[in-house]
């Protein structure tokens, strides 16, 4: 068999515009993993509601980040894209779970190259079912309606693998030396609570107290919530810090319904308030900055703590092609096409 690798990331609107920011946030409100009620009630929500303002101001949003090149997100995957192919012997594409460059044209291309086996990479360090699950689903409904014959293997969540906990560590620790901070922030993309529970095999474990996400239980191995705490505390203690100056919250939020908190706009200015003016925030939900970063955190996250109080601001970037994220994903790839070893 001949073996080939799928990357997967987010995706993006072709252009910074509401005409193509509308069929984008259409395909990716419209995944029942993404808002999961009935097909009526979503249709209603995303199609009566949603779409009929927002795509205007995403489009304003997307406005302030976009690169030359085209969307930061797109761009900086093409370029890990790129950078892994040279360090491994076999084919690796590029798929988007919204938008452009889908994961059905990703398989398309491998397939032309006669690949018959496919390690699919979702380029999400954890758990969710509305980003990691949702890749592996899509994929898989696209092999099965157009390569029957492929085989597919997923990377598992690498949260907690200890070669990129190092990787991430080492990123974090080089923006740290610049920077005398009072607090480091993780902030992780929020979803909401009732996904948690959905995801837990076991029917009773997610209680989201504060006891759960720290007793073991299978359901960690489908809990985010229990992934995004564990690595803030394997990140913690690589780099030796103080547990008085970190901690962690969830950004982005639909309103009217529970998602994770703490809420990081609203620890923007609880830290501020207590006095820990200088402030790093991390975003190790993704591994590539995107619209959540760069415009929620970077932008819109220092405007919102310079004005609770706060004095100094960095966004520590995501891990995007970092040569050592790259040399990383490779081993990944060559150990699995030499030895079909996966990590974690």
């Amino acid at each position: 068999m001949k073996k080939g690798v799928l990357l997967v990331n987010l995706g993006s609107p072709d252009s910074p515009t509401a005409k193509d920011l509308k069929p984008y946030l259409d395909e990716f409100l419209m995944d029942e993993r993404v808002i999961d009620v009935n097909p009526v009630l979503r249709n209603i929500i995303v199609r009566g509601i949603i779409l009929q303002t927002r795509p205007k101001k995403s489009a304003e949003a997307y406005s302030k980040i976009w690169w030359d090149e085209g969307s930061p997100l797109i761009v900086i995957s093409k370029r890990f894209q790129e950078k892994v192919a040279q360090h491994v012997n076999i084919p690796v594409a590029l798929g988007m779970r919204y938008g452009s460059g889908s994961i059905k044209e990703g398989l398309q291309q491998l397939h032309e190259q006669n690949v018959d086996e496919v390690l699919l990479v979702p380029l999400y360090p954890h758990y969710a079912m509305s980003s990691y699950e949702t890749v592996v689903v899509k994929a898989m409904e696209d092999k099965t309606a157009h390569f029957p014959n492929l085989k597919i293997t997923t990377l598992p969540a690498f949260y907690k693998s200890p070669d990129y906990i190092k990787v991430l560590s080492d990123s974090i620790a080089e923006k740290l030396k610049e920077f005398e901070y009072d607090h480091v922030l993780f902030s992780y993309h929020g979803i909401p609570e009732r996904h948690i529970r959905k995801s837990d095999p076991t029917n009773y474990h997610c209680k989201i107290d504060g006891q759960c996400c720290f007793t073991n239980s299978v359901a960690h191995h489908s809990c985010y919530r229990h992934q995004c705490y564990a690595t803030t505390e394997l990140v913690k203690a690589a780099l030796g810090l103080d547990p008085e100056k970190v901690s962690s919250s969830f950004q982005s939020r639909l309103p009217n319904d529970p998602w994770l908190k703490p809420y990081t706009d609203f620890e923007f200015e609880r830290l501020a308030k207590e006095g820990k003016t200088r402030l790093a925030v991390i975003t190790p939900a993704f591994v590539s900055d995107c619209l959540e970063t760069l415009e929620e955190i970077a932008m819109e996250g220092k405007e919102e703590f310079m004005e609770a109080g706060g004095t100094d601001y960095i966004h520590i970037p995501c891990l995007n092609d970092r040569d050592d994220w790259v040399a990383l994903m490779a081993q990944w790839i060559n150990n699995w096409e030499e030895k079909g070893v996966l990590p974690v």
